[in-house]
């Protein structure tokens, strides 16, 4: 059967004061179905002056929010989480279609951003300062945890829901207001998420969002206004708004790219891996900052049993239409992506490696504008390939062979990136020295995407991450908020006269 699409194409706008605002700059971007292979939207791109607006209602908003006690905030944030699950198919449902993840991927987007929501709504017990009894005599000392103000968050197409969530739950539970810049590619999901983040009693203003390009961007970079910038995307572009921001005076969290490996040792249950290996190298087509793109087996033998594995596997994957069930990933995101997938696949050949299973010319019955790209394999990946090198960002899986265990652990630490890691083993003392040497941020022992639960801290090194400071748990709140420090003394009726030296404790 011939899909059969839509030619209306909507159009969308932005959210400012608490309600869509329509773009005035006359300048849009255009928003793909990945499936159909056609231009299904188009966003408004904001000017400066339209984010300047934005950040004025977002200022008018954060003193009333500000004002509103962290219980009551985090109550809040619960009737917004409340409300997601009640639309959860639906906002799904609109992230495939724009994405082109499947549905039940789509639905994981949203449920990992809610879960960081949930965890930020303790904010009570999150934003507690400390309390010094008698530091000196009569003098005590406590500390406060305040809000920044304004802070604005920059979010990627990969993960449209859990992203902005990430940024903005701590940030909004804080007593900040925020303004989002989502991707460009898929934006109706977080104007979809501010509606509903008014409807469960958040202050108009206080959640925003822009859409644009870089003059939206630069525009919260350049406005004294915003505190505080969290970003997600490629390295270079984390780079530029970390160095940006800090010359304007910001603090900014950016994490960039990655490079992630996993490395399977000789006494690692191959069948396990080979499965953890499939979903974590092609799910959501390898559009995901946490996906291993290079794995490492230790030893010929436990390299040719892995290739034999995986190639078992990719025979039986279904690469279709986001919305159909039996589809195990869907398109990527847009023609431009499909052509740089394609041409480091063209590269990898010309370099030599060996090409196992080639995902180009991807072909889906009834979809034949789609952009599909099948899932790729390579072996004996070298170090000196553009196809290690890069990160590809789409479902393209290179097996670098490694002789022994410290070269794993090599390649692995040597790497520019630092995001993830993952090694199999059924051996304890193996993995936990794993652990501890590897130079990676998030490490997974039997776990092939170590993405830490919404209490812990997510954030890579290297150039996978900018900034002291990372995504989600306890990091989160102290980005968010500035300590203030209180040393206090009442006076006694006794006067002592004029001090000229600095105080001591004790």
């Amino acid at each position: 059967m011939v899909h059969e699409s839509s030619a209306t194409v909507y159009e969308l706008a932005h959210y400012v004061g608490g309600q869509r605002v329509d773009g005035t700059s006359g300048r849009f971007g255009d928003i793909y179905d990945p499936c159909a292979g056609r231009v299904q939207g188009r966003v408004p791109f904001a000017s400066a002056e339209e984010v300047h607006n934005a950040v004025s209602a977002a200022e008018k908003g954060q003193a009333e929010w500000a004002a509103i006690n962290p219980q009551r905030r985090g109550r809040i944030l619960l009737k917004f989480v409340d409300l997601v699950n009640e639309h959860l198919d639906e906002i799904a449902t609109l992230l495939s279609r724009e994405h082109g993840k499947t549905l039940a991927d789509a639905r994981s987007d949203v449920q990992r951003g809610i879960e960081v929501v949930e965890f930020a709504a303790g904010a009570p017990h999150l934003l507690k300062g400390e309390f010094s009894d008698s530091v000196g005599t009569g003098l005590d000392v406590h500390s406060l945890r305040q809000p920044l103000g304004v802070v604005a968050g920059i979010s990627p197409f990969n993960f449209p829901a859990m992203i902005p969530l990430w940024q903005c739950g701590p940030a909004l539970a804080a007593g900040n207001a925020f303004v989002l810049k989502p991707s460009e590619r898929d934006p109706s999901v977080p104007l979809r998420l501010a509606e509903l983040f008014t409807e469960a009693g958040v202050p108009d203003g206080v959640f925003s969002v822009v859409n644009g390009d870089k003059e939206a961007v630069d525009a919260l970079l350049e406005d004294p206004r915003v505190k505080a910038i969290g970003f997600v995307g490629s390295t270079p572009i984390a780079q530029y708004i970390y160095a940006t921001a800090a010359a304007h005076g910001k603090r900014a969290q950016c994490f960039g790219g990655a490079k992630n490996h996993m490395v399977i040792m000789p006494d690692a249950d191959l069948d396990m891996a080979a499965d953890a290996l499939i979903g974590a190298a092609y799910g959501s087509a390898g559009e995901r900052c946490m996906a291993i793109s290079v794995a490492v087996p230790v030893g010929e033998e436990t390299g040719d049993r892995l290739i034999a594995a995986l190639q078992d596997r990719i025979k039986g994957l279904t690469v279709g239409p986001s919305l159909e069930k039996g589809s195990d990933f869907g398109p990527v995101v847009t023609p431009a992506a499909k052509e740089r997938i394609e041409g480091y696949i063209a590269a990898g050949v010309e370099e030599g490696a060996t090409l196992v299973t080639d995902g180009r010319g991807a072909k889906v019955e009834g979809y034949d504008g789609g952009f599909w790209v099948g899932p790729t394999l390579f072996d004996r990946v070298t170090p000196e390939m553009s196809i290690y090198q890069h990160e590809i960002f789409g479902p393209v899986l290179s097996v670098v062979r490694a002789e022994d265990y410290e070269e794993a652990l090599r390649l692995c630490s040597e790497n520019p990136y630092g995001n993830g890691v993952a090694i199999f083993t059924r051996d304890g003392d193996s993995a936990r020295d794993f652990a501890s040497r590897v130079e990676v941020g998030m490490v997974g022992v039997n776990v092939p995407i170590p993405v830490p639960i919404a209490y812990y801290t997510f954030g890579g090194w290297k150039a996978s991450g900018f900034g002291d400071l990372n995504q989600h748990g306890p990091d989160a709140f102290r980005f968010y908020t500035k300590t203030k420090t209180v040393t206090s003394r009442w006076p006694s009726g006794i006067r002592q006269g004029a001090h000229f030296v600095m105080p001591e404790g004790s």
